[in-house]
This record gives structure tokens, C-alpha cells and sequence, in this order.
């Protein structure tokens, strides 16, 4: 990247146009993300078709719409014809409509019914993840007709080391692998040796549910069929891996109390970041009124015993890590598919016991600290130590079993993450050592 820039900057556009070609187009697109509209403009224009047309398809969509609005019209038309059909799907959902009419309008009337189609299909589903451009095959075929296909259709697919098997109504009759064909006899046919028993999902299907498919099965690509299982579409493996990063993403934002943004940090502004943070923040802060009205109804108590209020922040912070222990785990395992709402039970007291031993061992540690270092008396660190067990393990069934609860009512899991679990907890802790403090010091 330093040649790159050092070139650009020199104005050497001559050994520049050369050095662009030796590089992967992943790097281009980044090193063009990373300079200005100029100089983004030129070292693109300096790339030859074909290499300009993948990079492209690497640009983020905020750099693929700077772009667009950087170069001729007809150029841009002639791009867009030139993309993968997924990636072009990708970049005319991104842009705005009116943009998408003129580029479309040269368009041969039933690919623009076909991306139409595509561009309806539901957000987040497998309809509008997939890609047309794959090899189908008739199970009647011999190998070498089906390899001679492939050598005369493969080369505008987007992958060919998965054919998929139809009959003359579309409807997806089995699968076969390029390693198949290729070990197999050129005089076998296709029904001998294809696989009957593949995974498929339809176009409805969620995005998410796609990638655990894909993770499970361990697949490199996976056809998409309608209500009667014709063949519409395949998705492969690097759309997979996009997905994965989007719905890790998706759940980070949700997991630190932030709305969703589909922008990356740098291409925010200020205004779309206090748009996205203060929502959860004014939520998160209204709602811990909850834990004020609590210490004020045990106002009495905290002032006849002061040292009462110096444990709180300690007991808060260790429930708040416990809880958000557990609720981490869990939204991870559910998004992996290892658990399930059915296993909710064994959860439960799975988590109960992990939670009593923790907690045990940390109220025997806790009463140690307080009593031999810190000086105080037995009863309030025995006081101290019982909250701990009872929160703890309060904390760790909560922190497990709201996120499948979230899951069964069709929220996402990663609402009940870290802020809203220690908003829940600090509550709750502070009524279970006051009212555990009112047993012992009443008496």
C-alpha cells in the first residue's frame, strides 16, 4: 500500500496503471476507500474492465455510491451489467431508486423482470441473498455431456463445484459435485451418481437461519427453491460469510444498548451516532429510577447502618458480571444453534448449580476480605457473603433464561444482553441485601 500511495502521490500513473494489476482487488478496493474521491476516481479508471468491475464488488456500498455518482452514466450502466447478478442485487438495493430506473432501463426486459423479483424479496431473507448464476444439469445427461455443459456455461457461474440436478419443470431433483463428475465414468449418467438427500432452504427463509445451515452441514453452496421446490437460486459460501459478519455485528450493536447501523464506524457522522446511542442510554436511565425508589423505601435502614451503602457498588458490579456471563453464552449458543428453547429446563439447572458453586466460593472469599483485611464485623460480612450466593445464582438463571425466552416470542436474543440484564439486576440486588440486612440487624 505504501508503493501505491507513494505513486499516486508522485503522479506516476504509468507504473501505478501497472502495479494496480498485480494486486488482489479486495486491496484495491481498500486502498481506494482510503483516499480521496480524486484519487479513488482515477486509480478505478486506471484498471481494466475486468479487474475494475471485481473491485467494485468489494467496495463497501457507501464507497459504491460515492463512486456512482463520480463516473458517466453509461459507464456506470455498463458496470452494473458486468457484476455477478448477487452482487449486482446487492449494489441496486443500496442506491437510490431513481438511479436504479436509469440503469435498468437499457436492461434486456427479462432480466429487469428477474431483478425486480429480487429486489422484493424480503430483507434478511435467502431470496435476497442468492444468485442466479449456477450449473443445472438433466439426470439423464451422461458425465461427459455433463462436463462438456459445464466447460460451456461454467465460466459465467459463480461456481461450478456444485451442479444442481432439475427436471424440465425446474423442480430440484438432487445435487452433484464437480469431484463427482470428474472420478466418475464418462458414460454414467447423472441419476446413477447424483445425491438424492441435499439441504435446500426456501427464499423465505431468514438469513440467519441460512448461515447455521451452512455452519451445521459444512456446505459450500446451497440451492434456494419456491413453495414447489423449483430451483430459483444458490447461495455460496463467501455470501455466507458477509451474512455472519452483518448478524455479529447486528448483535453487538444490540448487546451494547445501541440501535443497528449499517454504516461502518468511519462512515458515520456524529448526528448518526447520537441517533443510534441515546435512544437505549434515555431508556437504560429512566429505568434505573426503579433502582433509586428501592433505596429510598429502605432510606431508615441505610441511615441507622451507613456501611450498609459502601457494598453496593461491589454487589452490583459482581451480579452485573455474572449475569452478563451467562446471557453472553447464551445468545452465542442460540446464534450457533447448540441450544434450543426445548432445553430450557436443563439449562435452568445446569445453571443453578454452576451458580451455587461460584457463588459459595466467592461468599467464602468475600467473607475472608471483609472480616481479616477490611475489619469488619461478622454479621455484615456474613450479610454481604448471603447476597452474593442468592444474587449470583439469581443472576445467572436470569442472564440464561431470558434470552431463549426472547427467542421464543421472536425477539432477538441480544436484547437481553449486558444493559438491560444489569439494569435487571441492580434492582434486584439491592432488594435482596436489604431485605437480607433487615433479618439480621432486626435481630
Amino acid at each position: 500500500m505504501e508503493k501505491l500511495f507513494e505513486l499516486l502521490e508522485n503522479k506516476n500513473f504509468k507504473e501505478l496503471k501497472n502495479y494496480l494489476e498485480t494486486l488482489h482487488a479486495p486491496d484495491i478496493a481498500d486502498a481506494m476507500e482510503e483516499v480521496n474521491d480524486k484519487e479513488s476516481l482515477l486509480m478505478f479508471r486506471l484498471l481494466p474492465k475486468d479487474l475494475a468491475v471485481e473491485v467494485f464488488s468489494h467496495l463497501e456500498s457507501f464507497y459504491q455510491a460515492k463512486l456512482s455518482q463520480l463516473i458517466k452514466e453509461d459507464e456506470l450502466r455498463e458496470l452494473v451489467n458486468e457484476l455477478n447478478f448477487d452482487d449486482k442485487i446487492d449494489y441496486l438495493e443500496e442506491i437510490p431508486a431513481i438511479l436504479v430506473k436509469k440503469i435498468l432501463q437499457n436492461t434486456p426486459e427479462n432480466e429487469r423482470k428477474l431483478i425486480n423479483q429480487f429486489l422484493n424479496y424480503p430483507e434478511y431473507s435467502a431470496g435476497s441473498i442468492m444468485t442466479i448464476e449456477f450449473v443445472d444439469l438433466k439426470k439423464l445427461m451422461t458425465v461427459k455431456q455433463a462436463i462438456a455443459r459445464i466447460r460451456t456455461i461454467g465460466v459465467d457461474k459463480e461456481t461450478i463445484y456444485t451442479c444442481y440436478v432439475i427436471n424440465n419443470e425446474r423442480k430440484l431433483e438432487g445435487i452433484i459435485s464437480l469431484k463427482e463428475l470428474i472420478l466418475s465414468s464418462e458414460d454414467s449418467k447423472i441419476e446413477d451418481i447424483m445425491n438424492y438427500d441435499y439441504i435446500s432452504v426456501t427464499t423465505s427463509t431468514n438469513q440467519e437461519d441460512v448461515a447455521d445451515k451452512f455452519l451445521k452441514y459444512d456446505l459450500l453452496a446451497m440451492p434456494v427453491v419456491d413453495s414447489e421446490n423449483r430451483l430459483v437460486g444458490i447461495i455460496t459460501v463467501d455470501d455466507v460469510m458477509d451474512v455472519m459478519e452483518e448478524e455479529t455485528t447486528k448483535d453487538f450493536h444490540i448487546m451494547a444498548g445501541m440501535q443497528i447501523s449499517e454504516e461502518t464506524y468511519m462512515e458515520s457522522t456524529v448526528i448518526q451516532l447520537f441517533k443510534k446511542r441515546f435512544p437505549w442510554l434515555a431508556i437504560l436511565m429512566i429505568s434505573a429510577t426503579i433502582t433509586s425508589a428501592i433505596m429510598e423505601s429502605y432510606e431508615a435502614l441505610i441511615a441507622g447502618m451507613a456501611i450498609l451503602s459502601a457494598n453496593i457498588p461491589m454487589l452490583m458490579g459482581t451480579s452485573g458480571n455474572a449475569g452478563a456471563q451467562a446471557s453472553t453464552l447464551m445468545v452465542r449458543s442460540i446464534a450457533v444453534g447448540d441450544v434450543e428453547f426445548k432445553d430450557i429446563f436443563k439449562i435452568i439447572w445446569k445453571e443453578l448449580r454452576v451458580s451455587l458453586l461460584i457463588g459459595i466460593c466467592l461468599a467464602v472469599l468475600n467473607f475472608a476480605r471483609m472480616s481479616f483485611i477490611g475489619g469488619y464485623n461478622s454479621t455484615l460480612s456474613l450479610v454481604v457473603s448471603l447476597t452474593l450466593i442468592v444474587t449470583i445464582a439469581s443472576a445467572k438463571l436470569i442472564g440464561s433464561t431470558l434470552p431463549m425466552l426472547a427467542k421464543k416470542i421472536g425477539l432477538d436474543p441480544a436484547i437481553m444482553a449486558n444493559p438491560m440484564i444489569s439494569t435487571i439486576l441492580d434492582a434486584l440486588v439491592l432488594i435482596t441485601y436489604f431485605r437480607i440486612s433487615s433479618i439480621f440487624f432486626s435481630l
